[in-house]
């Protein structure tokens, strides 16, 4: 117990039975000024008044009418007539023959549920009557930017669904349609069709600061509207969601639900989407993401605005420059993003853009890597001109480029005949080579395990399409080079490998001896 409450009770104790002189002195006593009056049954109850924190109830006051719960509805088909596939058969594991799910089942969901989750005891399918479709749902949060009815949530939240229902704090159930969803950036936005004047709530136009308070609003498993507090632990993270990964870290609590929910600064404006959980568990652990507000605001204008969302497009394979490419370009730092290889009739290879380029800059903006040059050249809308600003044989160089529209692209598998090819051996490496039957480059026959090449993850069946920025024709270009390489004092050699029609970098150090 505190000390100085420990203090007040024993005083109080005492005023109780001493003198009205005595009481009279206890109430002048310091530590008991802040005593209050109670009625006589919590006479010997101690009260102080201790100064009001500051909270976060004035916001979460201001901004809980703006977020909503999101529930959608899915109506899954069966993939075929038997429906061997698509339909819940219970004789999987439970013997009897060719039988549906109990009535016993059918008419107690939840204890099914209970006994074997929400995919059944087939672990794939769940509970799918016998020759009828499957409702499935799903939910999530979302929260209304405007007064006569978008609200924004996440695309995986509504992605294939089919029936979208918003339900408000009050509890108040709406329908909405879907005004259009972007899979990269994760992002979706509803719209509620009625006269109602709806609470709504706007991006920040300024960034957080890492320490700032955040508050998370949102509908975790299902519970209704839930407030959690944190604050931004980190920015600029990349998860492996997409390539436009540029995430806010926030512990605030973000559990399964939250997702589509906005992060509130104090001021009750949105700087994030919660988007997604790092958990081993499935359960908070407190690192949560969010999408800016920033990247969040743009994405949901277009999709205001035109349904979808379009971008511009370069039409290159890029990789990150590591420390070992960097030393064998002679960069001063491991910054930009290389381009392996620049895609046939793109508006990269038209503007004069090479394999083994490395792009430092966009308008002057500096790319830190492949992701950050992604994020920039899809912020451009196409036919936008930009400026690139490259490495080339060891010096920089600005080349215009005229921005394409971001599509799809398919790469083609690579197979080669590997028959009938001499081999050369590389000890410098650890690789056989051999030229390549089609006459493109050089085939890696043979790595030996635990060289250089080995651990650097080469493997038979590679082709080397460069070494050192040179085309390679035959293994003795490979040999060639790599002496160079090294009679320069290089400690690796700059290889480009092509493999399953990708194509990447690899620094190769000099194996010892």
């Amino acid at each position: 117990m505190n000390k100085s409450k420990t203090t007040i009770q024993k005083r109080v104790l005492t005023g109780l039975m001493a003198s009205a002189v005595a009481v009279s002195a206890f109430a002048l006593s310091p530590n008991t000024q802040n005593i209050l009056s109670f009625p006589s049954a919590y006479a010997d109850a101690v009260r102080v008044n201790a100064p009001k924190a500051q909270g976060f109830a004035d916001v979460v006051e201001a901004v809980s009418p703006a977020v909503v719960s999101v529930r959608v509805e899915q109506v899954i088909q069966p993939a075929s007539d038997d429906g061997d596939d698509e339909e819940f058969r219970f004789d999987r594991r439970f013997g009897g023959g060719d039988r549906d799910m109990p009535e016993f089942f059918k008419n107690n969901p939840d204890l099914f549920k209970r006994f074997f989750g929400e995919k059944g005891p087939r672990g794939d399918r769940g509970m799918r009557p016998h020759g009828k479709r499957n409702f499935g749902s799903s939910q999530g949060s979302g929260f209304f930017i405007s007064e006569d009815g978008y609200l924004v949530t996440n695309n995986h939240v509504i992605d294939g669904g089919t029936k979208y229902t918003i339900v408000m704090n009050d509890g108040t159930e709406m329908e909405a349609k879907l005004i259009g969803a972007d899979k990269r950036s994760d992002l979706a936005v509803l719209k509620v069709d009625t006269d109602q004047k709806f609470t709504y709530v706007g991006f920040s136009e300024t960034n957080p600061r890492i320490g700032d308070w955040v508050v998370a609003v949102g509908n975790p498993f299902g519970l209704g509207g839930t407030v959690t507090a944190g604050i931004v632990s980190a920015q600029g993270r990349e998860v492996g969601a997409s390539r436009y990964d540029d995430f806010i870290q926030i512990d605030a609590a973000v559990n399964k639900g939250n997702s589509g929910g906005p992060a509130f600064d104090l001021n009750g404006e949105v700087i994030g989407v919660n988007t997604a959980i790092f958990s081993p568990s499935g359960g908070n652990v407190g690192i949560a993401f969010a999408i800016p507000a920033a990247t969040s605001r743009e994405i949901v204008d277009d999709l205001i605005a035109n349904g979808t969302v379009v971008r511009g497009w370069l039409g290159v394979q890029i990789q990150p420059v590591t420390k070992d490419i960097a030393e064998a370009l002679a960069l001063d730092e491991a910054n930009g993003a290389m381009v392996t290889e620049p895609q046939e009739d793109s508006p990269a290879s038209k503007a004069g853009i090479k394999s083994g380029d490395v792009i430092i800059a966009v308008n002057g903006q500096i790319v830190r890597g492949p992701k950050a040059l992604a994020r920039l050249i899809g912020e451009f809308d196409p036919d936008s001109k930009v400026n690139l600003t490259i490495v080339r044989n060891g010096e920089e160089q600005d080349i215009s480029v005229t921005l394409g529209k971001l599509a799809e692209t398919t790469l083609a598998a690579n197979s080669e005949d590997n028959s009938e090819v001499e081999p050369l051996l590389s000890d410098k490496l650890g690789l056989a080579l051999a030229q390549s039957p089609d006459g493109d480059g050089v085939l890696v026959l043979e790595v030996a395990p635990d060289s250089a090449a080995d651990t650097k993850g080469l493997r038979a069946g590679d082709i080397v399409a460069s070494v050192n920025g040179e085309k390679v024709g035959d293994p003795q270009d490979v040999e060639k080079y790599v002496e160079q390489a090294q009679s320069a004092g290089r400690k690796s050699t700059l290889f480009q490998i092509k493999r399953e029609g990708r194509s990447s970098f690899v620094a190769i150090p000099f194996d010892k001896g």
